[in-house]
């Protein structure tokens, strides 16, 4: 996830470097979307993890 919010990021900006504004927002606000997304649910990991501790192995 954090993969396309990179991806959006450089079409966002390649779109701003050639005058592209409408294109560049909607990509800029899509790329902001999934990298919030993708906090979000590193962080609940995180959370999870730290919970449940470690399985034995």
């Amino acid at each position: 996830m954090l993969g396309w919010a990179l991806t959006f990021l450089v079409i966002a900006l390649i779109a701003a470097l050639f005058g592209f504004g409408g294109i560049a927002a909607a990509s800029a606000g899509i790329a902001k979307i999934l990298f919030f997304v993708f906090l979000v649910l590193f962080i609940a990991t995180m959370v999870f993890r730290a919970v449940r501790g470690k399985s034995p192995a």
